[in-house]
């Protein structure tokens, strides 16, 4: 059996005839950048998110950019962040000459830890008396809120900007005091990535900044125009972060599923759970599988399973046998970022971040998206199984 980690062209053919017609009506308007396509994605995906603005822009890496532009992150700066993450999110702040400040990870969620990250910024802030941390950039991991409530409220304590990286969790809710929020609803801002395996992927890159802040959110449609009101006369020094129209149309076509295609995930992710847990590798510490934080807190997309990932014992000599066996799987991420050869100059060791570093060697992503069936996911499982009783 060949199991793909992502079967794109079998969500392509569910809704083809709706997509074509869609880039059809573009092409034949011949506006492709900005227009009205961009403004309704914008407009529908601020309802969706439950947020009053939505500036689409050329990628989510160019998200987080652009927000750390608009909020005047740059030389000098210091940004908190995770270490495990796809590398945009700290790129982004040495992109902006700022020094990215890792703060290690909680082992449930793999999202950034609150009770490291106020020991980080008390160290910092109070016991050093550095002043150059303007933001936080939390990352809401494998489409699992990260714990929001104590992030934003060290961010005032301490009045930092928070950005949302919800790159990888579009429509995932939270559960905070004031009521239920969405990924990238709750901070400064949040960025979204719309790269073709995003729950909501496009036919290229893509993204969103989601602001209720007025001014912000015009000062971002300034940026992404080269810093332009009008025609060849610049208030400020932006770049060329525009959306493609075409790729706006896809996109609004593919909002419509979004809400059955997470439902989806969700059960091919409990139908996972319900197999490990027959299985019996859970019991022998062999194999543990993903924690919902909030699946009893009373909210629908407690988790929109972006990646569906398991810690495994062995992960490099199972994710060969799964190849082997036809299987596709992925490891999000082999070395953390405060390891990475491009940030040798910050002075990070091995050992630093320990449980970020833990989780690079056990991590592994199994396949999950509407399409996937229930022998697949059987065959899945039982491959894994044989693996380990071989």
């Amino acid at each position: 059996m060949n199991i793909p980690p992502l079967d794109l062209k079998a969500q392509y053919q569910s809704i083809r005839e709706e997509i074509n017609q869609k880039i059809l009506e573009v092409i034949s308007s011949q506006r492709f950048v900005l227009g009205s396509e961009v403004e309704g994605i914008e407009r529908e995906l601020a309802a969706y998110s439950g947020i009053k603005f939505a500036v689409g822009v050329s990628s989510g890496s160019d998200a987080l950019i652009i927000s750390l532009m608009a909020l005047e992150v740059g030389d000098g700066d210091e940004v908190v962040t995770t270490p495990f993450s796809f590398f945009a999110t700290a790129g982004a702040i040495a992109r902006q000459r700022a020094k990215p400040l890792f703060c290690d990870i909680e082992n449930k969620s793999y999202n950034i830890d609150p009770a490291k990250l106020e020991e980080l910024l008390r160290e910092e802030i109070e016991e050093r008396g550095n002043s150059n941390i303007k933001a936080i950039i939390p990352v809401h991991l494998y489409g699992q809120c990260a714990e929001m409530t104590s992030i934003l409220a060290l961010a005032k304590k301490y009045n930092l900007a928070v950005i949302e990286d919800a790159a990888q969790a579009i429509g995932a809710e939270y559960p905070g005091p004031d009521g239920v929020k969405k990924a990238g609803a709750m901070g400064s801002c949040g960025i979204l990535s719309f790269f073709p395996s995003k729950n909501l992927g496009g036919f290229g890159d893509g993204g969103m900044v989601l602001t209720d802040d007025e001014k912000l959110a015009h000062k971002l449609m300034l940026l992404r125009r080269h810093g332009s009101r009008d025609k060849y006369f610049y208030d400020i020094l932006g770049g060329n972060f525009r959306l493609d129209a075409l790729q706006a149309a896809v996109l609004r076509v593919k909002l419509n599923y979004l809400e059955s295609w997470q439902h989806e995930r969700r059960e091919r992710a409990s139908y996972y759970d319900k197999i490990f847990k027959e299985s019996g590798v859970l019991e022998e510490g062999l194999v543990q599988i993903p924690e919902a934080l909030y699946r009893d807190s009373g909210i629908k997309n407690y988790h929109t399973y972006h990646q569906y990932v398991i810690k495994a014992s062995q992960r490099d000599k199972l994710q060969e046998f799964l190849k082997e066996s036809g299987i596709g799987t992925a490891v999000y991420y082999p070395l953390p970022l405060h390891l990475q050869k491009c940030f040798a100059y910050l002075g990070y060791k091995k050992g630093d971040l320990p449980v970020a570093e833990k989780a690079a060697t056990e991590v592994l992503a199994l396949p999950i998206y509407p399409e996937l069936t229930t022998a697949q996911q059987d065959f899945i499982v039982s491959s894994i199984i044989k693996f380990y009783r071989a």
